[in-house]
């Protein structure tokens, strides 16, 4: 996508979007010049961060796999950023046709490309909303028409709570989104953890976040990431970096806390 391709109205293809940019790490062409200069200052800063893009997506893959298998047929993505490979409704229909997917994004670049993804696939919608207001994403009515709301419901949140900077209101996200939801369901977590990264580094990550559409990111600790999943059971192995979220094959610890990496969980609710 350039510059001089038509642009749909809202869109300002000058300032960043971190779906675009999340595109561009794996390898789509849904993104400006705009996107791939600050993606690539990201490179730059952390020079591994395609594979942790891929490894995040894998970890979305597995997750659906294993919750379609053990029954879930009700699925949110919220922050579903651009359709790419193996998105949330390809993997859960891959296993179950009658599983029912809402995406839910709050980029109109997002939305555009996904319902043009589905004119054909009644099972899944996508519709406009913003994870810091979780009550209008559940009480949004094509939301109620497609959902079941008796029904147990995965809600996936990959890599979008740390855009909530402020702890507590990430924390008050979540548990607004778990007591919506009804027994058996599941939260699906992931979030990047800056390990040791040095202070110059994550302050030169957090300048280039905050350039783009969505702002600045959060540098949580442990403790917090590990909050976000009160009021569940996680599913075994717990919260660990997404590559050793139940690999399809053996892979080799890479816990190297020097720098940042992925961490994500699968918790079913309490009740």
């Amino acid at each position: 996508m350039s510059e001089s391709d038509e642009v749909s109205p809202g869109i300002n293809p000058a300032v960043p979007s971190v779906a675009r940019m999340y595109d561009y790490w794996l390898g789509g062409k849904d993104n400006f010049g705009a996107d791939r200069e600050a993606a690539e200052e990201v490179i730059r800063l952390v020079p591994g961060v395609r594979e942790l893009a891929r490894e995040n997506r894998a970890f979305l893959r597995r997750a659906v796999e294993h919750l379609t298998k053990v029954g879930i047929r009700q699925f949110i993505d919220i922050g579903a950023g651009l359709p790419t490979q193996e998105n949330t409704h390809e993997v859960a229909q891959r296993i179950a046709a009658d599983a029912r997917v809402v995406y839910v994004d709050n980029d109109p670049v997002v939305l555009a490309h996904a319902r043009a993804l589905l004119v054909e696939n009644s099972q899944t919608i996508a519709i406009e909303g913003d994870l810091r207001e979780p009550k209008s994403i559940f009480d949004h009515p094509e939301l109620a028409v497609h959902l079941d709301p008796e029904l147990p419901t995965a809600v996936l949140m990959l890599s979008v709570l740390h855009f909530i900077t402020v702890d507590r209101d990430a924390l008050s996200v979540v548990a607004a989104v778990r007591d919506a939801l009804p027994p058996g369901s599941h939260l699906v977590i992931s979030h990047i953890y800056a390990g040791e990264m040095s202070q110059a580094d994550r302050d030169a990550g957090r300048a280039i976040y905050a350039r783009t559409s969505s702002g600045p990111v959060a540098d949580r600790s442990l403790q917090c990431l590990t909050d976000f999943f009160s009021g569940t059971t996680l599913l075994p192995p717990g919260l660990v970096p997404v590559h050793d979220w139940r690999p399809d094959h053996p892979v080799p610890p890479r816990m190297d806390t020097g720098k940042p990496y992925v961490l994500g969980g699968v918790g079913t609710v309490d009740r």
